[in-house]
């Protein structure tokens, strides 16, 4: 029982730390809200109500953030700052991938680290709703994405519509490790993309 209620405590900590550390990250580039507000296109009124954590952080509002700042999104969430900031996450093994958690609460954002090993399988592109952004660790992480066929490698970022059939794997001579994050939409089971038309992806 008692580690339920840490769980929670730490899950406030973390939102309530994100504003304070969006603030601090644009101070430092020097970079004024009306200029990070033509940057990502986000309301200069939202902008400040989210570092003033009167707007609560979401997904599609961090992701243009992070760009604009060139950091990985798990910098603007950051980390309990009190107490034991290690996560103690148990490995999960899934289609030959393992994963770690990363995120301790059911719903909202999700995060897990990913290490995909080197497979000889031919790309099996999958859809489900919601809404993905992948960050490479190490490695090289082939994506294919609708008609688009890519390599990412360490340091590089996509994020993209979970509902165009997609499917990833590692590109190189070994594993690929990186990060994914997406929503609550993002945790349902993959279902295989039903084939169409050229053209007709939403």
């Amino acid at each position: 029982m008692a580690d339920t209620s840490d769980g929670a405590e730490s899950t406030d900590e973390v939102l309530a730390g994100v504003g304070p550390r969006l603030r601090r990250i644009r101070k430092e580039r020097e970079v004024t809200l009306a200029a990070l507000s033509e940057t990502t296109g986000i309301s200069v009124s939202t902008l400040s109500r989210l570092e003033s954590g009167l707007r609560r952080p979401s997904l599609e509002l961090l992701l243009p953030i992070a760009r604009a700042h060139q950091v990985p999104l798990d910098e603007l969430v950051g980390a309990p700052s009190v107490g034991d900031p290690r996560v103690r996450a148990k490995p999960m093994r899934r289609d030959g991938r393992t994963f770690w958690p990363l995120t301790r609460q059911p719903g909202g954002l999700q995060a897990y680290k990913v290490v995909e090993p080197r497979r000889d399988q031919a790309p099996d592109p999958r859809t489900h709703e919601g809404y993905e952004w992948l960050y490479v660790l190490a490695g090289r992480l082939r994506l294919v994405l609708g008609e688009h066929d890519v390599v990412l490698s360490a340091g590089e970022a996509a994020e993209f519509d979970t509902r165009v059939p997609h499917w990833f794997g590692s590109a190189g001579e070994g594993p690929v490790e990186f990060l994914s994050l997406f929503g609550p939409q993002g945790e349902r089971m993959h279902v295989r993309a039903r084939p169409a038309a050229r053209g007709q992806v939403d």
